[in-house]
């Protein structure tokens, strides 16, 4: 069975307290020119969200994760594209594939960003922030 979906992005945790973020480039013609972001993207050929996403960590982060790394999943109507689906999931990081993490070549930098400065960053990328914000309602985490 193939989904329509358009995209997958994933909160990945390190611990209660930080997620991993990245400034995305600040160019025209590209979604959110310099907003913090978080790793995914567009979805190849008949991926499902899971593959999307977990490729998409490894090309920007040099990150390879098994899909169990993924304990949380939801379909959000797409903000790119009317009538499909983008996915949001979330999923926890070890210290040991922290200190491995590799930049890839999009965007200016990157952050174990506090998950609260992320939620509250003027300059993240606001659908996201609702998204993490339902995760966390849903998971019974307080945040501001």
């Amino acid at each position: 069975m193939t989904i329509d979906f358009h995209g997958a992005k994933i909160a990945l945790l390190f611990g209660k307290e930080r997620l991993l973020a990245y400034q995305r480039d600040d160019k025209a013609g590209i979604p959110f020119p310099g907003r913090w972001d978080l790793p995914g993207g567009g979805r190849e050929g008949d991926e499902s969200p899971v593959e999307c996403v977990l490729r998409e960590v490894d090309e920007e982060f040099g990150l390879s994760l098994a899909p169990e790394v993924v304990h949380w999943m939801r379909a959000y109507p797409s903000e790119r594209r009317p009538g499909a689906a983008s996915y949001f999931m979330v999923g926890a990081l070890t210290p040991e594939q922290c200190a491995v993490i590799r930049f890839g070549e999009e965007g200016q930098q990157w952050a174990l960003m506090k998950v609260e400065a992320f939620l509250n960053h003027a300059n993240a990328v606001p659908h996201l922030q609702r998204r993490l914000r339902d995760y966390l309602d849903q998971a019974g985490v307080v945040k501001s």
